[in-house]
């Protein structure tokens, strides 16, 4: 771009050193706004008419200058934005603006700056993106209600640990995910509500000197009010480490599930079985069947991390108000919103090719000792203090491993040993399906629990 095409040229008479040029343009990555950019610039066109600062000869024509910018970017993609010469996605819609309209397009930039320009544009951005994520959100955690149904009887031992706990039902496990999400979604439903600020009107730092109806442009755009503080608003991006702190918590929960499936995967858990749709081989070893789309999952939650840790740090010395440091803002936003949304994609993609294999998990849910907390129990319902009752079932268990049994497998006599609570109903009391159905508090992982909280999870997605 010459000097005479730069937005702020009039005051320079030397040339811009090419390789600060380059370090300077942003056009690479910022192109991503240019559909926001022009639908903010509609907006504005629309509020210098009413303002009286465009005619509507005028205006008229910026307003179909712009929809043809939009026209052909869909017609021609990404051969549309080859343009060397562009500093940003703003310079480069003025420049083919005006070669579309003339002087009009040179007017369109009254009582506004790049600053509230690209401010907009990025909130406008970032809204639409929001919603691609709670979309994205609901879709796994439907594909987790419907493996939870899919499997409603299954049982599943329990981990503290990483140690067998006690059991609990399988959809039990895919509701404690379910829940993650919801509460992921609720975190991005708040981000969106402070993003929705319209800062247009800012201008650079003090605000514009034009009548432009600012809540009315808002109104136009989508946005549920207009920024209080010109200084605040073209130098704000608190909405951007926000997003990308509820993109990192999103992050974490699907690594999380990850770990727990690539687990459960394992010949040595044997709980789960992947489908060739969403695993990889070896190229040396024949048999191996690796959970590659498990593992970059939990891996690209560091990039989101990291980006979250940038953001809070380009922010945290910043003067009032605009500095160039807030141009690295977009790429780390921007791809937060790719991982986050694409993650959450293949998360749901992953959650439709898992097999669950019910009796290999029902065994094990059975094994290891993991009744021992219903024994105390069926001690403290007999009159035994919990203390006392926990002693006594831990000594049985140290007698069960000495003789290789499990706790329902040791004889009557044996057990009373360690109390004489016990009786021959103790039996029953450590049956699986006992252990389950004792767990019947809200919240539990007693059948009937998990049956109640899968229909109104069900009913928690209607019409979300």
């Amino acid at each position: 771009m010459s000097e005479s095409k730069k937005l702020w040229g009039g005051r320079f008479s030397g040339e811009t050193d090419p390789g600060f040029a380059r370090f300077n343009r942003s056009f690479g990555f910022d192109r991503r706004l240019f559909e926001a950019d022009v639908r903010g610039s509609l907006a504005h066109c629309e509020g210098l008419r009413a303002a009286g600062v465009l005619g509507d000869e005028e205006a008229s024509a910026v307003e179909g200058g712009l929809r043809e910018l939009l026209a052909r970017a869909s017609r021609e993609g990404a051969s549309f934005f080859e343009d060397d010469s562009a500093e940003d996605v703003h310079s480069f819609i003025e420049s083919r603006l005006v070669a579309l309209v003339g002087d009009a397009g040179r007017r369109l930039h009254t009582g506004r700056s790049r600053n509230d320009q690209v401010a907009t544009a990025l909130r406008l951005w970032l809204r639409d993106e929001i919603d691609r994520a709670a979309e994205a959100l609901r879709g796994a955690q439907v594909a987790l209600l419907d493996l939870a149904e899919s499997h409603a009887d299954a049982v599943l031992p329990g981990y503290t640990h990483m140690q067998r706990a006690q059991p609990v039902l399988f959809a039990h496990w895919c509701l404690a995910y379910f829940e993650m999400f919801a509460r992921d979604r609720e975190r991005m439903d708040e981000v969106r509500r402070r993003v929705n600020v319209m800062p247009l009107g800012s201008a650079a730092l003090a605000g514009t000197s034009y009548n432009i109806d600012r809540n009315g442009t808002a109104r136009s755009l989508g946005f549920d009010s207009v920024s209080r503080n010109s200084l605040d608003a073209v130098s704000d991006r608190d909405f951007c480490v926000e997003f990308a702190a509820a993109a990192s918590l999103v992050m974490a929960h699907l690594s999380r599930l990850a770990e727990d499936l690539i687990a459960y995967a394992t010949t040595e858990f044997g709980f789960v079985e992947l489908s060739d749709a969403i695993s990889t081989g070896s190229s040396l070893m024949p048999q191996k069947k690796n959970p590659d789309a498990l593992e970059l999952v939990r891996g690209k939650s560091g990039r989101v991390f990291g980006h979250t840790f940038a953001l809070l740090t380009i922010i945290k010395g910043l003067p009032l108000t605009y500095n160039k440091d807030m141009q690295e803002d977009k790429e780390a936003v921007f791809d937060a919103a790719d991982t986050v949304r694409e993650s959450l994609e293949v998360t749901a993609t992953v959650l439709r090719n898992v097999r669950l294999r019910e009796a290999r998990a029902r065994d094990a849910a059975g094994l290891g000792y993991m009744n021992a907390t219903e024994m105390a129990d069926y001690l403290v319902r007999r009159g035994l203090p919990f203390r006392e009752a926990h002693e006594a079932v831990g000594r049985m268990v140290v007698y069960g491993i000495s003789k290789g049994l499990e706790l329902h497998e040791l004889e009557l006599e044996e057990l009373r040993e360690f109390s004489p609570l016990v009786s021959g109903d103790v039996y029953a009391a450590l049956s699986l399906e006992q252990t389950l159905a004792t767990k019947a508090q809200a919240g539990g992982t007693s059948p009937a629990r998990v049956r109640e909280a899968l229909e109104a999870a069900r009913a928690s997605l209607t019409g979300a």
